[in-house]
């Protein structure tokens, strides 16, 4: 045990010496043979914690701050103590704390400021009592300022009480002091690994590095970059991502130690404290540099000095006021950059000397670099200790400690799950969580075991209780947020039974977060493994799932809004994940639109009276509002068309679709019925009827609908093409989709262009065509949707994004053009710097326009500007725009009027890009196993009929392009519909004649004539020469 500095005292416990101060490290006799474990410095006295728990003072007891009555010039017990194990010290200016291992605290000295937490403000307290107002909370950590002090429990909160006059209490509260202990509601939630109190500031470190500080700043202090002082606490943002790892605080100057080993420091700089060999203030957090290089593991602030100990090397530092030989340099004089201290283990001439250093050496290597080494002097968290105690316990109450833990899961939720490893929780940002999902399901499994279902019904209360109830909606800072993250790992929230109690509450609690932590939990969900972040969507699927069981059951009319508040609130948190999805799919990490689908649905509401319902709110928002407030409790979830499947949608579209043909319809019967009696109203048609010659098919379709009233479109469709007797039963109606699509398409018209990598077209801005044919096309594509017909054009998912005003992307380029998309990728990936020289571009495109290069500009100037590191992502954005947007900017508005003029209106919303494609073009997930099992037969055939047998096995042997030839002379499409091939309802009947006859399809019914072929060869013979000749329609 080393001391120096002012004896005047007796402060030193050197006994009685003669000298006033002490100018560099002597040993102190009194310890020789005990282990010292903790150290408290007041103004004018000192307390030593032993390693068995004593505690012995010194200096100066004016005002009761030693505890005891006995001499004042060396250690003596503090008696009063004696029956404790005390685990930790601190004293303040004239008054001392002791913690004893039970998180019990115990005060004496000045208390006229109600520094003793004694909830009165006596003069003086010369035996050490028992602050019972913390006697119910287990307390970690103590921390004295001159006239306030802090606690920390092992519950995380951080109490503080005494003086108040520069906000040095955190309460937000203007100078009125304080005398009993109250909880910093403002840190609530953050888990917490220091407190540290200066004369009259105070500082808090999480266990991720993040800095928080308040009280007096006249000289800057805090750290914020102004001399404001604080009532609340505020974060020190630019220490936030130096990995600060403990915190020191002198009477108006701050110290803090990074995992690096690097020491800032900022406040009062007046005699040199500050280290930066200048006398001046610091208001903000500065290195000093003079330290660097040297692997510091512990720093200390006295009143106006600090000190800096690098154990690797045998030695310590230190700067600042000298005047009472504080800085152990045999001198008196102030330093203001860092200054050796002479001590026992600096090197010296003599061999023992050297052995002596060698050996102090060692010793000081020992000494762990953060100072709280006791596992009682850190916040509650989970170890595996207490794990094994959970397990082992016999059946019945659980012991003190484990219950205690259950009321503090609050913060052990924050602290526990930590990354180690790189990225470890120390690179805590609104980008990063810091924690380890995997670890946080195992221990959560582990912690609730089945076999201890006293401890999940206790874990389940506390969640319930203390924890959910307690959750804010504007959390502190960022390490508060990761409870959200870790919780739902938690079995308790998959068991129906808590889905009430805690599922649905933990939800209310997230949805009700403000925006800036709301969106802090979503870049962190936005970075989880898929399977991580689909658990959390599952568990909210199943809560709406059994919330509309139960409402299917039936629910009393009394808890009929309880009801709606929980579907809504679960929903919404739904819907917040699936914006998460949406926001951040580029990151690669996140699952994929159709695991929201809940496909139960079907069976559990009725999704016509739904869309109904929602259509109503639409157009009366004002009766919206008050059914909202809860006069009816209904919640329509197309209000949340992400969950709903294809089934659900397509149910959607036909009732939209009916709804509209049934509004058509009524008008012109109507108009019908006033034509008997007003000749100058004429009668209309209640069908949109489309007489073609197959030979000008184009020509006629744009005759009868340019003659047609918007209101037309709406009707239901029906087919004739001119000179043939098929009746449209549907079959008619998708031949003339295939034929129109591909005449339109046909490169003769050049309104095309057809990108042979990948297949696909995209508008072609050089077209001499008339521009009312991309008119045409749209509304050719609204009919087909509408009339639930699945047409052939092979646009990329850009097309129906545009569609459903979405911005296409560079993923959407991939799509259309993969070589260049590929380049554009390989461009944003470059990391060398030159990129310039190798890449050699700027803001502009060139294209082929009839055998000539052109060169346009993507921005104003584009010729000037090279491409380079800064604005590569502005150049991509540009390119992708050109293509999607600028260039074919009137073909589009075009298409898009003219599909609009169909599919326009609400029920568009509830689709993504890639379902509306399906709903355009079907979809190619081809499943000939589930065709043949959803076929039917008629007359004699059955399922083993003989020919049927023949049949299935030619099929199944035809390669895949001779397959979709079958579904296109059997259903008009080679391609599915979105509901899949169950849906196609391929019919097989038996005709007369004899082996010489071919197949005959009727293709408005999915009907197939098959002769009873007896051979193999006949069968595959006969079937192909008709699916090679199918076109045209005739009545068989």
């Amino acid at each position: 045990m080393l001391c120096w500095g002012n004896a005047s005292y007796g402060q030193l416990g050197l006994g009685g010496i003669d000298e006033e101060i002490v100018v560099e490290p002597r040993k102190c006799e009194f310890f020789h043979g005990k282990q010292v474990c903790d150290v408290g410095c007041g103004r004018r006295h000192t307390a030593f914690l032993l390693e068995d728990g004593t505690v012995y003072t010194c200096g100066c007891n004016d005002l009761g701050q030693l505890g005891h009555e006995k001499s004042r010039k060396k250690p003596e017990q503090v008696v009063a103590l004696d029956a404790q194990i005390i685990v930790a010290v601190s004293c303040g200016e004239s008054h001392t704390l002791a913690l004893n291992d039970k998180g019990q605290v115990f005060s004496w000295g000045l208390g006229s400021d109600g520094q003793l937490g004694l909830n009165n403000f006596e003069e003086c307290v010369r035996v050490p009592r028992n602050i019972k107002t913390l006697s119910d909370v287990q307390i970690a950590q103590v921390a004295c300022g001159y006239r306030h002090s802090h606690a920390l429990s092992r519950g995380e909160n951080v109490f503080s009480w005494g003086q108040n006059r520069y906000g040095q209490l955190g309460l937000g509260i203007n100078g009125q002091n304080v005398s009993t202990p109250q909880i910093i509601q403002s840190l609530q939630g953050i888990p917490f690994a220091q407190i540290s109190a200066g004369g009259a500031h105070s500082f808090a470190l999480t266990l991720s590095g993040a800095v928080f500080g308040w009280g007096r700043n006249k000289f800057g202090q805090l750290g914020l970059n102004d001399s404001n002082d604080r009532y609340f606490p505020a974060l020190l943002k630019s220490l936030r991502s130096q990995r600060v790892i403990y915190i020191s605080c002198g009477e108006d100057h701050t110290a803090a130690l990074t995992k690096l080993r690097g020491v800032f420091t900022f406040g009062a700089g007046g005699y040199g404290q500050l280290g930066h060999n200048s006398t001046n203030h610091e208001i903000n957090p500065r290195k000093v540099f003079e330290l660097m290089g040297n692997v510091v593991t512990q720093i200390a602030c006295g009143r106006q000095h600090t000190l800096a100990f690098t154990p690797s090397s045998g030695k310590m530092d230190s700067f600042g006021l000298g005047g009472n030989g504080q800085l152990g340099t045999r001198s008196t004089c102030n330093r203001k950059s860092p200054a050796q201290v002479k001590g026992p283990w600096v090197a010296a001439s003599t061999p023992t000397d050297t052995g002596e250093r060698v050996k102090k050496q060692a010793d000081l290597r020992n000494v762990d670099d953060v100072r709280i080494q006791d596992p009682q002097r850190k916040i509650c968290s989970l170890s595996e200790d207490i794990i094994q105690k959970w397990l082992n316990h016999s059946p019945g109450r659980l012991p003190q400690e484990l219950v205690f833990f259950l009321l503090s899961v609050l913060s052990c939720t924050n602290c526990v799950f930590l990354l180690r490893s790189h990225p470890d929780h120390y690179s805590t940002s609104s980008k990063c969580s810091g924690v380890d999902m995997n670890m946080a399901r195992l221990l959560f499994h582990r912690v609730i075991p089945q076999a201890h279902p006293e401890i999940a019904q206790q874990i389940a209360a506390s969640l319930e209780k203390n924890l959910i109830p307690r959750l804010s909606s504007s959390p502190p800072d960022i390490e508060a947020l990761r409870l959200y993250l870790t919780l739902p790992e938690c079995p308790l929230f998959t068991d129906r039974n808590n889905y009430v109690t805690i599922a649905i509450p933990f939800a209310k609690s997230i949805i009700s977060l403000k925006e800036p932590p709301l969106k802090v939990l979503g870049n962190w969900w936005s970075t989880f493994e898929p399977p991580v972040f689909q658990r959390l969507v599952e568990l909210y699927k199943e809560v709406v799932v059994y919330l509309l069981q139960m409402h299917k059951v039936g629910i009393p009319s009394v808890e009929q809004r309880i009801f709606t508040c929980f579907l809504d609130t679960s929903l919404r948190l739904l819907e917040f994940l699936h914006t998460v999805r949406n926001e951040k799919k580029m990151a690669g990490h996140i699952i994929q639109y159709d695991r929201f689908y809940i496909h139960e649905l079907d069976d559990l509401i009725d999704i016509r009276n739904d869309y109904v319902t929602w259509i109503q709110r639409q157009m009366y928002p004002m009766v919206s509002l008050l059914l909202v407030s809860g006069h009816d409790g209904v919640v329509t979830l197309c209000r949340y068309p992400f969950v709903f499947d294809a089934q659900a949608k397509t149910t959607l579209l036909q009732t939209d679709a009916v709804i509209q043909m049934q509004m058509a319809v009524d008008q012109a019967q109507m108009q019908n019925f006033s034509s008997m009696f007003l000749p100058a109203v004429e009668s209309v048609n209640p069908c949109l009827i489309l007489i073609v010659r197959r030979e000008n098919i184009v020509g006629d379709t744009m005759e009868v609908l340019r003659k047609s009233k918007n209101v037309d479109y709406k009707k239901p469709l029906k087919v004739i093409f001119v000179g043939e007797e098929a009746v449209d039963a549907g079959g008619v109606r998708k031949e003339f989709f295939l034929l129109i699509m591909k005449e339109l398409l046909d490169p003769k018209y050049g309104m095309f262009r057809y990108y042979e990598e990948s297949r696909l077209i995209w508008f072609s801005n050089k077209t001499f065509e008339d521009i009312d044919l991309f008119n045409l096309i749209g509304v050719i594509c609204g009919l087909a949707i509408y009339n639930l017909t699945i047409v052939e054009l092979n646009f990329p998912v850009a097309l129906y994004k545009k569609l459903l005003k979405r911005k296409p992307t560079l993923d959407d380029l991939k799509e259309l053009m993969p070589d260049v998309g590929r380049s554009l990728q390989q461009l944003l990936d470059y990391t060398e710097d030159d990129l310039e020289e190798t890449f050699c571009l700027n803001f502009t495109i060139t294209e082929e326009n009839y055998g000539a290069t052109e060169v346009l500009e993507l921005v104003p100037n584009g010729e000037d500007i090279n491409v380079n590191k800064s604005n590569r992502q502005d150049f991509v954005n540009a390119y992708v725009d050109y293509i999607f947007n600028t260039s074919v900017a009137p073909l589009f508005e075009c298409f898009y009027a003219g599909f609009h003029k169909v599919c326009g209106g609400k029920v568009l919303e509830l689709f993504q890009p890639n379902e509306l494609q399906a709903m355009v073009i079907g979809n190619t997930n081809y499943d000939w196993t589930e065709l043949e099992k959803s076929t039917e037969y008629k007359g004699e055939y059955w399922t083993d009929h003989p020919t049927i047998r023949l049949f299935w096995e030619v099929f199944h042997d035809l390669p895949l392009e001779k397959k979709k030839q079958f579904l296109l002379f059997l259903t008009g499409s080679d391609r599915i519909p979105i509901l899949g091939m169950k849906n196609l309802k391929l019919v097989i009947q038996p005709t007369g004649g004899g082996e010489h006859y071919l197949p005959v399809a009727h293709t408005c019914f999915n009907l197939l004539d098959l002769p009873k072929y007896t051979s193999l060869e006949t069968l595959r013979e006969k079937l192909l020469q008709a699916i090679d000749h199918n076109q045209g329609f005739n009545l068989a």
